[in-house]
């Protein structure tokens, strides 16, 4: 089976898996630059949690990838779906990242800026609603 088997939508859902892996494993450079600079010998928190965070969407991406592949739904709304799941999964990697660049914080929540309580909860909704859509498409197509 080669990619033109797949789906337009399943395709670009893996491209984003790859390129948030290959994220990651930018990310694991800076990790390590951190800890060889440190007395303490470890990375800054929010530098480790970027990094792991991108291992771990990158994985999610992944498997929703399977999901949009088995959907009933029609690509536009697959695509929708990652589409929200992968702009909240970028935005946490990408605040984690600052936060650890900047080294600025242990925790971002500990006094929140504007808006920060607003973003968390339209993220839990976002992408527990936008996995909904896909896993609903799957049982769909039974």
């Amino acid at each position: 089976m080669g990619t033109a088997d797949l789906g337009l939508d399943t395709r670009l859902t893996l491209l984003a898996a790859g390129l948030v892996f290959l994220w990651a494993l930018l990310l694991g450079v800076v990790k390590y630059r951190q800890i060889l600079a440190s007395p303490e010998g470890h990375a800054h928190p929010y530098t480790d949690m970027a990094h792991r965070a991108a291992l771990l969407y990158a994985f999610a991406l992944g498997l929703v990838a399977v999901f949009v592949q088995l959907s009933a739904w029609p690509p536009a709304v697959d695509l929708t779906a990652v589409g929200v799941l992968a702009l909240y999964f970028v935005a946490a990697i990408g605040s984690y990242m600052v936060h650890g660049l900047r080294q600025d914080t242990d925790n971002q929540l500990r006094r929140p800026g504007a808006g920060v309580h607003a973003f968390m909860t339209s993220l839990a909704v976002a992408e527990i609603a936008a996995f909904g859509v896909l896993l609903a498409g799957f049982v769909a197509s039974f």
